[in-house]
C-alpha cells in the first residue's frame, strides 16, 4: 500500500492514491489527518460488516457508522477512548446477527481497529430503526 501527500500551502494537503484518486486533507479546518483516522476505522468496520451481513443473508439498509473520540491532553494528543455508534435499518429480529458481524469485524478483521486498539479503547452501540 503506498500513497503520495504533497503539501498545498499553510496545512492543506493533497493525498493521491496509485490509482490516481486523490483526497484533501486540511489540518486547519475540514478532514485533518486525525479524522481521517476514525473514517477509516467507520469505512473499515463498514465494509466488512455490509460483507458478513450479505453472507448472512440479511436484509438491511442505510447503515451509518459515526465514531467518536476522546484525546489526551499532552502531547502527542493520541486517542483515549473510541466510541462507535452504528445505526442500521433491519428488523429488530436480526439485531444478534448485526452485533456478531460488527464484534468480527473489530476483533478479527478490521485492520484499522487492530491498528487502534493497540492504544486505544474501542467501544461500541447499535441502533437498529425499523425497516
Amino acid at each position: 500500500m503506498k500513497t503520495t501527500t504533497i503539501w498545498k500551502g499553510g496545512k492543506s494537503y493533497e493525498s493521491i492514491h496509485p490509482n490516481k484518486s486523490t483526497i484533501h486533507i486540511d489540518a486547519a479546518g475540514g478532514f485533518n489527518p486525525k479524522a481521517l483516522l476514525l473514517s477509516g476505522l467507520a469505512s473499515c468496520s463498514g465494509v466488512d460488516i455490509v460483507d458478513i451481513l450479505e453472507k448472512m443473508r440479511v436484509p438491511f439498509a442505510d447503515l451509518k457508522i459515526e465514531v467518536e473520540a476522546d484525546q489526551t491532553e499532552e502531547y502527542p494528543r493520541v486517542f483515549k477512548d473510541i466510541n462507535i455508534v452504528y445505526s442500521i435499518a433491519t428488523d429488530e429480529e436480526n439485531r444478534d446477527k448485526v452485533i456478531k458481524a460488527i464484534d468480527l469485524s473489530l476483533e478479527k478483521y478490521c485492520g484499522v481497529a487492530a491498528m487502534l486498539k493497540k492504544n486505544s479503547k474501542i467501544n461500541y452501540t447499535l441502533t437498529i430503526q425499523a425497516v
